[in-house]
């Protein structure tokens, strides 16, 4: 099994900056790709940055502000938020996808909470 652990959320004014890290350990084979997605109250789960074979790609929402990199040797995948906004507000989910063969599966960790107040 693989493990997703996730922390640097909280409270920020809009204008401020977080930094969100995703720490994954556990029976990890192969790491296809590893991003960031975000559930606002109300709505859908929504992609917000990913990063796979050293590519990267970001919803329109984020780009400029946000940056995901990714730290292999420590399989562990950061997002650098910067200019927050109040419509950043959400759980942010960290998620894993490994492909052993031609199967994918993926891996989701447990949510941080991201609050940015006006």
């Amino acid at each position: 099994q693989v493990q997703l652990v996730e922390s640097g959320g909280g409270l920020v004014q809009a204008g401020g900056s977080l930094r969100l890290s995703c720490a994954a350990s556990g029976s990890i084979f192969s790491i296809n790709a590893m991003g960031w997605y975000r559930q606002a109250p109300g709505k859908q789960r929504e992609l917000v940055a990913i990063t796979s074979g050293g590519n990267t790609n970001y919803a329109d929402s984020v780009k400029g502000r946000f940056t995901i990199s990714r730290d292999n040797a420590k399989n562990t995948v950061y997002l650098q938020m910067n200019s927050l906004k109040p419509e950043d507000t959400a759980v942010y989910y960290c998620k894993l996808n490994s492909r052993v063969g031609s199967v994918n599966y993926n891996y989701w960790g447990q949510g941080t909470q991201v609050t940015v107040s006006s």
